[in-house]
Order: C-alpha cells, then sequence, then structure tokens
C-alpha cells in the first residue's frame, strides 16, 4: 500500500465550487471554495460561463492543496479526484475544446414552449418509460432542442458531427485531460432526457425522434470508474487518476450512505429534494415520482425514487423578509415552541406552486385557519411544519411505488439545523433519522466513489462503519400521537375538505 490516503473531492455547484480532501476515515483534512457567477435574466433564462466554470474549479482545486501543503502533507499523498456537479446544465463545444454557446443553467425555463409542443405530439409517455424523467424545462435535452430551434447555423453544425455534448462533469474532464477523455457517468447521463435507464445507454429512439442523430455524446460509465487522469494545469507535480464522477444529488445519497432499498435522504435547503434507494431495478412511479439512477459502480447499478419539494428554506426567508416576523431563521425553532400546538393554523407554501407528489404548480400559497387568537408564533410554527408535512407527503408517496416501508432517513441542508422541523419530522415518519457530522455530503459521496476505485477504501461495509461513528441517530416518539393528527389536517386542506 502506498502512502496515498488521501482523497480530493469537487464538488462543482451551481452558486460556487467547493473543494475538499478527504482522509482515510472520511473526515477533511483542507477545504477551498470559489464563488461561480450566474446570468439571470427577466425570460427566465439562466446561464453561466463555460470557461468560467473551469477556471473557478481551478481556483477552489488551487486553494484547497495550498491549504493541505501548508499542513505539512505532500502532494503525492492524495490517492485520487472525485467530482460532483450541478446536474442537468450542460455545454456544447467543439473539437478543439471551445464552447460554441454558454453553459445552460437546470434552473433555465427557456424550453417551457418545446415541453408542452412536445407533450401535445404525445411523446410524454415514451421519455418517461425510457427516462425516467418527465417533459419539464429543468432537464437538458429540452433546453438544446431550443438553441437549436433559434440558431441554424448551430444546428447544421450538429447534423455535420461537430458539436459536443456534456453536462458539466463531461466538460471538466475533457478541459482536464486536454480532450483525450470525453466521458460521463450513468447518474449524470440519466438527467439529460437523452438517456435510457434500462439499457445504460444513449437512447437511438429519442435521438432520432428529436433530431440529434449525429450530436457526438459521451461515453458514459460508472460513476466509480477510472475516468482519466490530469495534474489540474500543473497544481500537481504528476497526474492526479479521476476515478469517479457522479450528479451532487447522488453523491450526497451515496455519502449519506444510502446502500440498500429503502434508505433516503433529505436535503433541506431553498428547496427539498428526496431521494430513496429502490435497489437494482428502476421502480415506475404512479405517484408523481421521479425513477432515477441513484449511483453506480462496476458491475452494480442501484436505482432510486426522487421528489423535489419546491419551498423549503424559501418559506422562512419569506416570513423574514416579506412579513419580519424574525430576525434570524435560527430563532425560529423556540418561537414554535412558544404555542403549545399548531392551533389548526396551516400554511401552504405554494409560492411556485406544490412539487411532488401533488404537481400542482398552478396552486397558490395561502395561511389556513388564522383567528384574532393567531400570534405570529402561530405562523412561524406553520412554515416550519409545512416541511415535514410535504416530507412525509413524498415519503408515503415513494412507499407506495415500492410497496416497501421507509427503513431510515438522512438529513442534510441548512434546514436540518432545525430542532423542531428534525423532531417533528422523526416523530411524523415514525423512523430514525441520521445527522452527519460533516455537511458537505455531496463531496463526501464523490470522495468516497472515488476512494473505492483507487483502493483508500476496501468497500461499502466499510464505508457504513464510517457514517455510523461520524452520525448522530434522532430516534422518533412513537406515543406523539398528535403530530399524525395534524398531519391529517394538512391532508384536509390540501384535499379542499
Amino acid at each position: 500500500m502506498s502512502n496515498a490516503q488521501f482523497v480530493l473531492a469537487v464538488d462543482q455547484g451551481t452558486s460556487s465550487t467547493k473543494t475538499i480532501v478527504f482522509d482515510g476515515t472520511g473526515r477533511p483534512a483542507a477545504k477551498g471554495s470559489a464563488p461561480l457567477h450566474t446570468d439571470h435574466f427577466e425570460n427566465g433564462f439562466v446561464e453561466q460561463d463555460p470557461e468560467g466554470i473551469f477556471r473557478n474549479m481551478l481556483d477552489s482545486v488551487r486553494q484547497c492543496v495550498e491549504q493541505f501543503a501548508q499542513k505539512g502533507h505532500q502532494l503525492s499523498e492524495i490517492a485520487s479526484c472525485g467530482i460532483s456537479n450541478q446536474r442537468e446544465t450542460f455545454i456544447l463545444w467543439d473539437q478543439q475544446g471551445r464552447a460554441v454557446c454558454p453553459a445552460v443553467v437546470w434552473a433555465c425555463k427557456r424550453s417551457t414552449g418545446i415541453c408542452e409542443a412536445l407533450k401535445a405530439r404525445g411523446q410524454e409517455p415514451v421519455i418517461r418509460q425510457k427516462t425516467g424523467l418527465i417533459l419539464d424545462p429543468y432537464f437538458s435535452g429540452t433546453k438544446l432542442l431550443w438553441l437549436l430551434q433559434n440558431d441554424p447555423g448551430l444546428k447544421n453544425r450538429v447534423q455535420a458531427g461537430e458539436i459536443f455534448f456534456g453536462t458539466v462533469d463531461c466538460w471538466l474532464l475533457f478541459k482536464l485531460t486536454n480532450g483525450t477523455r470525453f466521458r460521463t457517468d450513468h447518474t449524470n447521463a440519466s438527467r439529460t432526457l437523452l438517456f435510457n435507464i434500462h439499457t445504460l445507454d444513449w437512447d437511438p429512439e429519442i435521438l432520432n425522434m428529436w433530431g440529434l442523430e449525429n450530436l457526438r455524446l459521451p461515453e458514459v460509465h460508472p460513476s466509480s470508474f477510472e475516468f482519466g487522469q490530469s495534474d489540474f494545469e500543473g497544481l500537481f507535480p504528476q497526474p492526479v487518476p479521476i476515478t469517479a464522477v457522479i450528479g451532487d444529488s447522488h453523491a450526497a445519497a451515496f455519502g449519506e450512505g444510502c446502500y440498500e432499498p429503502g434508505t433516503a435522504k433529505a436535503t433541506l435547503g431553498t428547496g427539498c429534494s428526496i431521494m430513496m434507494n429502490t435497489g437494482d431495478k428502476p421502480v415506475d412511479s404512479a405517484n408523481g415520482m421521479l425513477t432515477a439512477i441513484c449511483w453506480s459502480m462496476k458491475d452494480r447499478v442501484d436505482y432510486a425514487l426522487e421528489g423535489a419539494i419546491v419551498a423549503c428554506g424559501s418559506t422562512l426567508e419569506w416570513l423574514r423578509n416579506e412579513l419580519d416576523l424574525f430576525d434570524d431563521p435560527a430563532h425560529t425553532d423556540q418561537m414554535a415552541l412558544a404555542v403549545k400546538d399548531n392551533a389548526g393554523v396551516y400554511l401552504i407554501p405554494a409560492f411556485s406552486g406544490l412539487g411532488a407528489p401533488h404537481w400542482q404548480m398552478n396552486r397558490k400559497a395561502s395561511i389556513e385557519g388564522m383567528t384574532f387568537g393567531t400570534t405570529k408564533n402561530h405562523i412561524v410554527r406553520a412554515a416550519l411544519e409545512s416541511i415535514p408535512y410535504q416530507i412525509k407527503d413524498v415519503i408515503d408517496a415513494m412507499q407506495q411505488d415500492m410497496q416497501s416501508p421507509l427503513k431510515e432517513i438522512a438529513v442534510n441542508g441548512g434546514i436540518a439545523n432545525n430542532s423542531f422541523v428534525i423532531r417533528f419530522l422523526a416523530d411524523l415518519l415514525g423512523v430514525n433519522l441520521r445527522k452527519r457530522e460533516n455537511a458537505d455530503v455531496s463531496a463526501l459521496g464523490a470522495a468516497y466513489l472515488s476512494g473505492l476505485e483507487s483502493g483508500v477504501f476496501s468497500g461499502i461495509g466499510q464505508l457504513a462503519g464510517l457514517n455510523q461513528a461520524q452520525t448522530r441517530t434522532i430516534q422518533p416518539d412513537l406515543d406523539n400521537h398528535s403530530v399524525r393528527d395534524f398531519y391529517q389536517g394538512w391532508q384536509r386542506i390540501l384535499a379542499g375538505k
């Protein structure tokens, strides 16, 4: 065994790139971070500069390896690198590695009209069956069609086989290897609307249907794989093997230990992303979930159900910024506990519609059940309660799809630090919640997958043990029946009763 017992993880996100070196116990040894600029336009377009993404990633890596060296380590102690990345954002480039248009970010809404037109042509059922996804501007494929519709010259170049397409991981790998490696992993490929999650390959029927048969698409490999090597433009004296690539939400699921069916993770941020491992076969959802590839390695592909909640932390931001009910969101748990129960007050946080599993995207937000006895503490409590209620809605839908119960759920993200939300969620779901010391779970997941391939970690059994040592378990109070009564009230209001 060499002295290389550290793994470099690059977590390329929408607003910044974080780079962390993890040791052989999964703990951070050095960190770097660089903010990333995003262009938001009034028409709903969202773009980034492809070269800016690459330079931003290098800046973050530079900071991290400098800190690692300052702590007395040698760069030769880093065995490998894993990359996690913002999903669905894509880039188009030529043979020389020059981007031919801005990066189109996942949040961009430019293809809403195209999605409606494709649905009207009856294409959604075949797309859903093959890709596990719905026709929505969130996913890359329809925004690619928008670009080709609006740029005849680009369309001609695609048809001539001159244009390379890739998600951010693929672009970074191409640049880091001087164009010698044009590769992505199963999770990133599966977010494009062009990838068949059953055959694990680009789908020729979809490509022909959309006139993309000559688009240059990357080789697709497991998330844990020898993707290539790079000296990161001279930051390392010797090339470092890049042995993992994975979308950030999938990386978080792997970092949180979602290794068997019925294990799940919930990332409680501005919105909330919930992913549940469903095992070695994709599960078709009849309840508004997406079918996804959770993560993969050689000879093993684990699938997942995924549900997205639109408003989580953003509800608290609105209460603070528009209603001025508190100064610091950290105080909201005490406000909620200052009243003995919710007094029948519910906040339906449909500020941008209600996401999974309801998909009531035209619904408006409301506060229900107020009287003259209602205080601002009741409203804050109702906002906090809306987060566990929505998570239970998604988990219940997933359990119906799987026809088996949730075993446990790991929670992360900023709102996971709110003690009222976490206690209420544990009691409402009636299962153990797990919360890690290290909040950088996407980076950790990429490091774990990279270290499995490079030999820093021995297997999933070892990773499960490391997670257990660094995780706090919150056990439910199964005698707390009132939370389930409150939840029935939530369901009645959603149903309009």
